[in-house]
Protein backbone atom coordinates (compact mmCIF):
# COMPACT_ATOMS: atom_id res chain seq x y z
CA UNK A 1 0.00 0.00 0.00
CA UNK A 2 2.75 2.46 0.91
CA UNK A 3 4.56 1.63 -2.36
CA UNK A 4 1.43 2.62 -4.29
CA UNK A 5 1.16 5.90 -2.40
CA UNK A 6 4.85 6.60 -3.04
CA UNK A 7 4.44 5.82 -6.75
CA UNK A 8 1.38 8.06 -7.06
CA UNK A 9 3.32 10.80 -5.25
CA UNK A 10 6.19 10.53 -7.73
CA UNK A 11 3.76 10.72 -10.66
CA UNK A 12 2.12 13.81 -9.13
CA UNK A 13 5.50 15.50 -8.68
CA UNK A 14 6.42 14.68 -12.28
CA UNK A 15 3.08 16.06 -13.51
CA UNK A 16 3.47 19.27 -11.52
CA UNK A 17 7.02 19.75 -12.85
CA UNK A 18 5.77 19.10 -16.39
CA UNK A 19 3.08 21.76 -15.99
CA UNK A 20 5.66 24.23 -14.65
CA UNK A 21 7.96 23.42 -17.59
CA UNK A 22 5.13 23.91 -20.09
CA UNK A 23 4.18 27.22 -18.48
CA UNK A 24 7.77 28.43 -18.60
CA UNK A 25 8.55 27.36 -22.20
CA UNK A 26 6.33 25.24 -24.41
CA UNK A 27 9.00 25.06 -27.10
CA UNK A 28 11.79 23.79 -24.82
CA UNK A 29 9.45 21.26 -23.23
CA UNK A 30 8.49 19.98 -26.69
CA UNK A 31 12.18 19.73 -27.67
CA UNK A 32 12.95 17.75 -24.52
CA UNK A 33 10.08 15.34 -25.20
CA UNK A 34 11.26 14.81 -28.78
CA UNK A 35 14.82 14.18 -27.59
CA UNK A 36 13.56 11.75 -24.94
CA UNK A 37 11.43 9.94 -27.53
CA UNK A 38 14.43 9.53 -29.86
CA UNK A 39 16.52 8.17 -26.98
CA UNK A 40 13.73 5.78 -26.04
CA UNK A 41 13.48 4.54 -29.66
CA UNK A 42 17.24 3.88 -29.68
CA UNK A 43 17.10 1.95 -26.39
CA UNK A 44 13.89 0.05 -27.16
CA UNK A 45 15.38 -2.78 -29.28
CA UNK A 46 17.99 -3.56 -26.62
CA UNK A 47 15.40 -3.26 -23.85
CA UNK A 48 12.96 -5.61 -25.59
CA UNK A 49 15.72 -8.09 -26.37
CA UNK A 50 16.88 -8.25 -22.78
CA UNK A 51 13.32 -8.42 -21.41
CA UNK A 52 12.48 -11.29 -23.79
CA UNK A 53 15.71 -13.09 -22.91
CA UNK A 54 15.09 -12.70 -19.17
CA UNK A 55 11.49 -13.82 -19.62
CA UNK A 56 12.63 -16.95 -21.47
CA UNK A 57 15.28 -17.74 -18.88
CA UNK A 58 12.87 -17.26 -15.98
CA UNK A 59 10.23 -19.38 -17.70
CA UNK A 60 12.70 -22.21 -18.26
CA UNK A 61 14.27 -22.04 -14.81
CA UNK A 62 12.05 -22.76 -11.84
CA UNK A 63 12.36 -21.29 -8.34
CA UNK A 64 14.03 -24.44 -6.98
CA UNK A 65 16.86 -24.21 -9.50
CA UNK A 66 17.34 -20.49 -8.83
CA UNK A 67 17.47 -21.27 -5.09
CA UNK A 68 20.05 -24.02 -5.63
CA UNK A 69 22.30 -21.90 -7.83
CA UNK A 70 22.06 -18.46 -6.20
CA UNK A 71 19.80 -18.98 -3.22
CA UNK A 72 20.68 -18.09 0.37
CA UNK A 73 22.00 -21.60 1.00
CA UNK A 74 24.28 -21.55 -2.05
CA UNK A 75 26.81 -19.65 0.07
CA UNK A 76 30.13 -18.47 -1.31
CA UNK A 77 29.75 -20.58 -4.46
CA UNK A 78 26.46 -18.81 -5.26
CA UNK A 79 28.05 -15.41 -4.63
CA UNK A 80 30.97 -16.31 -6.89
CA UNK A 81 28.66 -17.61 -9.66
CA UNK A 82 26.48 -14.49 -9.45
CA UNK A 83 29.61 -12.31 -9.55
CA UNK A 84 30.97 -14.10 -12.61
CA UNK A 85 27.64 -13.84 -14.44
CA UNK A 86 27.40 -10.16 -13.53
CA UNK A 87 30.94 -9.54 -14.74
CA UNK A 88 30.42 -11.04 -18.18
CA UNK A 89 26.88 -9.79 -18.76
CA UNK A 90 26.17 -6.39 -20.26
CA UNK A 91 22.83 -5.26 -18.86
CA UNK A 92 21.97 -1.62 -18.15
CA UNK A 93 20.84 -0.59 -14.67
CA UNK A 94 17.25 0.06 -15.64
CA UNK A 95 16.96 -3.60 -16.57
CA UNK A 96 19.30 -5.01 -13.90
CA UNK A 97 17.23 -3.87 -10.93
CA UNK A 98 13.86 -5.25 -12.09
CA UNK A 99 15.66 -8.47 -13.04
CA UNK A 100 17.15 -8.63 -9.54
CA UNK A 101 13.67 -8.23 -8.06
CA UNK A 102 12.36 -11.08 -10.22
CA UNK A 103 15.26 -13.31 -9.19
CA UNK A 104 14.65 -12.51 -5.51
CA UNK A 105 11.00 -13.49 -5.92
CA UNK A 106 12.22 -16.65 -7.65
CA UNK A 107 14.27 -17.70 -4.62
CA UNK A 108 17.64 -16.00 -5.03
CA UNK A 109 19.51 -14.80 -1.96
CA UNK A 110 20.13 -11.14 -1.14
CA UNK A 111 23.92 -11.48 -0.96
CA UNK A 112 23.99 -13.30 -4.29
CA UNK A 113 21.78 -10.70 -5.97
CA UNK A 114 23.83 -7.88 -4.48
CA UNK A 115 26.96 -9.48 -5.96
CA UNK A 116 25.25 -9.88 -9.33
CA UNK A 117 24.06 -6.27 -9.50
CA UNK A 118 27.35 -4.85 -8.17
CA UNK A 119 29.39 -6.69 -10.78
CA UNK A 120 26.88 -5.80 -13.52
CA UNK A 121 27.44 -2.14 -12.72
CA UNK A 122 31.18 -2.15 -11.94
CA UNK A 123 32.92 -4.94 -13.88
CA UNK A 124 32.96 -5.08 -17.65
CA UNK A 125 34.46 -8.17 -19.23
CA UNK A 126 32.48 -7.60 -22.44
CA UNK A 127 33.69 -4.02 -22.66
CA UNK A 128 37.37 -4.81 -21.93
CA UNK A 129 38.60 -4.19 -25.50
CA UNK A 130 36.95 -0.77 -25.60
CA UNK A 131 38.24 0.16 -22.16
CA UNK A 132 41.77 -1.01 -23.05
CA UNK A 133 41.60 1.15 -26.19
CA UNK A 134 40.85 4.33 -24.22
CA UNK A 135 42.95 3.59 -21.15
CA UNK A 136 45.58 0.90 -21.21
CA UNK A 137 45.66 -2.80 -20.47
CA UNK A 138 47.21 -2.51 -17.00
CA UNK A 139 44.77 0.11 -15.72
CA UNK A 140 41.78 -1.71 -17.22
CA UNK A 141 42.67 -5.05 -15.64
CA UNK A 142 43.48 -3.37 -12.33
CA UNK A 143 40.18 -1.44 -12.29
CA UNK A 144 38.11 -4.51 -13.16
CA UNK A 145 39.93 -6.71 -10.64
CA UNK A 146 39.46 -4.20 -7.83
CA UNK A 147 35.81 -3.73 -8.83
CA UNK A 148 35.23 -7.49 -8.76
CA UNK A 149 36.71 -7.88 -5.28
CA UNK A 150 34.92 -4.81 -3.95
CA UNK A 151 31.63 -6.04 -5.42
CA UNK A 152 31.87 -9.27 -3.46
CA UNK A 153 32.81 -7.31 -0.33
CA UNK A 154 29.84 -4.97 -0.75
CA UNK A 155 27.54 -7.95 -1.31
CA UNK A 156 28.60 -9.44 2.02
CA UNK A 157 28.17 -6.06 3.74
CA UNK A 158 24.64 -5.91 2.37
CA UNK A 159 24.04 -9.41 3.70
CA UNK A 160 25.39 -8.40 7.09
CA UNK A 161 23.20 -5.29 7.14
CA UNK A 162 20.15 -7.38 6.27
CA UNK A 163 20.93 -9.84 9.07
CA UNK A 164 21.15 -6.97 11.54
CA UNK A 165 17.97 -5.46 10.11
CA UNK A 166 15.96 -8.66 10.68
Amino acid sequence: MTNNIFTVGLYLIALILLIISLAKSRQKTKQVFLKAWRSFKNILPMLLGVVILIGLVLSLIDADLISKIIGEKSGAIGVLLASIVGSITLIPGFIAFPTAALLLKGGAGYIQIAALVQTLMMVGIVTLPLEIKYFNKRITIFRNSISFVLSIGVAYLIGLALEIWK
